[in-house]
């Protein structure tokens, strides 16, 4: 029929057959569909997304190479391993203990902390070319190559710490100084103290081997039995006001310089003075003008009024 389908021989459906995978294998685009990229549905971070994540990477690399430094320090520097840790002990009473030598800078305690070794064995401890500083608040002990000085506010206290006896203890509630038992002698290069004593039965004598200087803010006052002082130079005394000696004070003129007959008064060059004493004990100084020149002054130093 000319509206039915036309048959095709077996021929023919061979030769369509050929043409039709020849051109299948020659055709590389088969299958391609060509669409805009923006519209397709996009997976994956992108964007600000994507730079934050990136960051986070990055942050936990640091993170990663801060904990592997970190290992490292409580490994070799610490000796911290499976069977505990080589250089020191923790105890539960809050005791750090060190089993070997230890180099260390500044170490701040806790409050009133107590720092000691073993029965049996010495605690020693160095500093390389520096003091080593022992501070709590403002009390410091200050350990150098020449010397050794503890600095307080509030004074300081040396306690044994097995009997909890005092030693030694500036005591300045009572304002007093008070020695150790079997302690006679005291040795330092500069005190400064409200009062020196000794007792009743014995002498208290400062020897010094250069220069011996007592000053008070509020005064000086010496008592005793017998006073006496030994020089080998030049004794000074300075006061504001008045030299007050009470009881018999004896001078000996042959150690006293003199002036030689031939200088004359009048010299410009030299102000001499004279040395004169109230019948109270008040000393007091008269210029020179003339020889034989005696004690009086237009203003009486003995008077009521001093």
């Amino acid at each position: 029929s000319s509206n039915g389908p036309v048959k095709k021989s077996m021929r023919e459906k061979a030769v369509e057959r050929r043409n039709i995978n020849k051109e299948h294998n020659s055709n590389f685009k088969a299958g391609y569909i060509p669409i805009d990229e923006d519209r397709l549905h996009k997976t994956g971070l992108r964007g600000r997304k994507g730079n934050l994540a990136i960051c986070v990477i990055v942050l936990l690399f640091i993170l990663a190479v801060i904990n592997l430094i970190v290992t490292l320090v409580i490994w070799i520097v610490i000796r911290i391993g499976p069977n505990g840790c080589d250089s020191m002990e923790f105890h539960e009473s809050g005791l750090l203990r060190f089993k070997q030598v230890s180099d260390m800078g500044v170490i701040h305690p806790l409050y009133k902390s107590t720092v000691g070794g073993r029965r049996n064995e010495d605690l020693v401890i160095t500093g390389n070319n520096q003091p080593i500083v022992f501070q709590q608040g403002t009390t410091k002990l200050s350990v150098e190559k020449d010397k050794t000085s503890i600095t307080s506010d509030i004074g300081m206290e040396f306690v044994d710490p097995r009997t909890q006896n005092t030693l030694f203890s500036t005591d300045y509630e009572t304002h007093e100084f008070h020695l150790p038992n079997g302690v006679k002698i005291l040795n330092v290069q500069k005190a400064s103290t409200e009062r020196i004593t000794s007792n009743a039965t014995s002498d208290l004598n400062i020897k010094v081997d250069g220069r011996a200087i007592v000053r008070g803010n509020e005064g000086v006052f010496i008592t005793g039995k017998t006073i006496e002082f030994r020089m080998g130079g030049n004794m000074e005394l300075k006061a504001e006001n008045s030299i007050i000696l009470n009881g018999t004070v004896m001078v000996s003129p042959s150690r006293l310089p003199s002036s030689s007959y031939g200088e004359q008064f009048n010299n410009g060059n030299w102000l001499r003075f004279k040395l004169c004493m109230c019948a109270d004990g008040t000393l007091f100084k008269v210029q020179v003008t003339g020889s034989n020149m005696g004690c009086q002054t237009s203003v009486n130093p003995c008077g009521a009024t001093h």
